[in-house]
C-alpha cells in the first residue's frame, strides 16, 4: 500500500508540472512569458513549487481569500444551521441527495465527516457549487486558483482524493478556467461521499441521536 501511494504522488507530481509547461506555453503564444526563466513557477495556476512568491501576496489577494474561506467553512455543527423536522431527518436514510438538498442535511453530514477526518470532501463540494454560481470571469479565476491550491494540490493539507484521469481533466482545464473547471473532480468526490461516508452516517450515533432527540416532546413550560 505504501509503494502505491508513492508511484500516485509520483504521477501526481508529473501531472502537475506537465500542466504547467503547457501553462507556460499558452503564455508564450501570447505574448506573456515570464522574463526570469527560473521564475516560470510562480505563473502556473497549478502552484507545484514552494517559491516564495506563493507566499507572498497582496492585501488584497489575502482579504479575497479569508472571504472565499469563510464561505467554504460554513456551518461547524447542526445547531448553527436550520434545526430540521423530524421528517426531514428521516428523509435522509432514503437517500444521499436528499441529505445534500438539505442545509441541515449538509451540516450534520459534514459535522460526521469531520469525526473521520474527511471534511475536506465536503469543503471542496461546496466551494465548487460556490464556483458556479459566480459569472465574473475576473472572480471566478480567482476562485479557481484558490480550490485548486485548497484542494487539488498535493502540497494542501485538505487534498481530496482523486484518480489521475480526473487530475489530469483539471489541469487541463486550468488553461482556461471556467465555472466547471472543476465538474469531474466534484462529481467523484459526491460518488466518494455517497458510497464511503453516507452508509457510516446513517448508520452512526450521530444521526440516531438526532432523530431521537426530534422525537421527544418539548418541555413544558
Amino acid at each position: 500500500m505504501g509503494s502505491e501511494r508513492v508511484e500516485m504522488r509520483k504521477r501526481q507530481m508529473q501531472v502537475h508540472q506537465e500542466a504547467a509547461a503547457s501553462v507556460l506555453q499558452a503564455r508564450h503564444r501570447m505574448g506573456n512569458t515570464p522574463t526570469n526563466a527560473s521564475n516560470a513557477c510562480c505563473f502556473c495556476w497549478c502552484c507545484c513549487c514552494s517559491c516564495s512568491c506563493l507566499t507572498v501576496r497582496g492585501e488584497d489577494e489575502t482579504v479575497q481569500r479569508s472571504t472565499f474561506e469563510r464561505k467554504t467553512e460554513g456551518t461547524t455543527n447542526c445547531e448553527e444551521s436550520p434545526k430540521p423536522s423530524l421528517e426531514d431527518a428521516r428523509s435522509w436514510s432514503t437517500s444521499f441527495e436528499k441529505v445534500m438538498k438539505s442545509a441541515a442535511g449538509r451540516s450534520c453530514f459534514r459535522q460526521f465527516l469531520r469525526t473521520e477526518f474527511s471534511e475536506e470532501n465536503m469543503m471542496f463540494w461546496l466551494a465548487c457549487e460556490d464556483l458556479k454560481k459566480e459569472t465574473n470571469k475576473t472572480v471566478v479565476e480567482e476562485k479557481v486558483r484558490q480550490i485548486y491550491e485548497d484542494f487539488i494540490s498535493i502540497l494542501s493539507p485538505k487534498e481530496v482524493s482523486l484518480d489521475s484521469r480526473v487530475r489530469e481533466v483539471i489541469n487541463r482545464n486550468m488553461l482556461e478556467p471556467t465555472s466547471c473547471t472543476f465538474d469531474d473532480a466534484q462529481q467523484q468526490i459526491y460518488t466518494l461521499m455517497q458510497r464511503d461516508s453516507y452508509p457510516r452516517f446513517i448508520n452512526s450515533t450521530a444521526y440516531t441521536d438526532l432523530l431521537k432527540s426530534l422525537e421527544e416532546p418539548p418541555p413544558e413550560p
